[in-house]
């Protein structure tokens, strides 16, 4: 018997609410002492404009019965004169021509005549500036004589026989690919000038053969004059012409280039 009513008051829940609201308001009337004692010893201050009165009204002094005005002062340095100059007269208006509507006109009365205006000077024309440059489809025919012979150039080569290179283009191909190999670019002095060019004349016979090498033009080099030279004496050949070509030699131009 005594240990289940132990253990129903163990299982009872305790009461929170009672002790809570004590609590609360034990702390209410603390902060409420506090506040009372504090006005009571006169701790808290209010700030007061103007002077306590009764009923609260608020007391102003004026300082004085009238606001100053500024003073009218005068500058006494400026000289003034007893004849002050007039402002300038407006001009008056033309006065207007009347003419008589009665008068009788006269016949054969001269006009006044008008005024004549100066000739007009006309401005000096600026000279166009030449065109030195050539018109392309607008030069006259020449009646000079002209050859018959024309001469096609592939890279170095150039052929006198204007067919020749347009019918075997391969074949020039040939020449410049031969020369190329042949000539000895090491054999130029090197204080020759980048782009010199020497040019030489020889002959290409009907077996390929090369015949009669000379110079053409020469380059101011004559390291270069020379090594071109020796670079066409050097082929062997350069393959037999083209079998339906009709001349027995083919006469070559070639430029070496340092």
């Amino acid at each position: 018997m005594l240990g289940g009513e132990h253990l129903e008051q163990e299982l009872t829940p305790e009461p929170v609410f009672r002790p809570a609201a004590g609590s609360v308001l034990l702390h209410l009337g603390l902060a409420g002492s506090l506040v009372a004692y504090g006005l009571i010893a006169g701790l808290f201050h209010h700030n007061v404009w103007g002077g306590a009165g009764n009923g609260g009204a608020i007391q102003v002094n004026l300082v004085s019965s009238a606001l100053p005005l500024p003073r009218q002062e005068i500058n006494q340095n400026v000289l003034s004169t007893e004849t002050p100059s007039q402002a300038p007269a407006a001009p008056t208006p033309k006065a207007r021509q009347m003419v008589d509507e009665t008068a009788i006109p006269i016949l054969g009365k001269q006009k006044k005549p008008q005024a004549q205006t100066a000739p007009r000077v006309p401005q000096k024309q600026i000279a166009a500036k030449p065109d030195n440059r050539a018109q392309y489809g607008e030069q006259a025919g020449s009646s000079m004589a002209r050859s018959t012979s024309q001469t096609t150039a592939s890279g170095p080569t150039s052929v006198s026989d204007g067919d020749f290179g347009s019918r075997y283009p391969w074949f020039v191909d040939g020449i410049n690919r031969k020369m190329g190999t042949n000539w000895n670019k090491p054999e130029v002095d090197p204080r020759t000038p980048r782009g010199t060019r020497a040019y030489i004349f020889f002959t290409i016979r009907k077996d390929g053969s090369v015949g009669d090498a000379r110079m053409d033009r020469s380059s101011g080099s004559p390291t270069l004059d020379r090594s071109c030279l020796r670079a066409a004496q050097r082929v062997d050949t350069f393959g037999p012409l083209p079998g339906d070509y009709r001349q027995s030699t083919l006469l070559t131009s070639y430029y070496c280039e340092y």
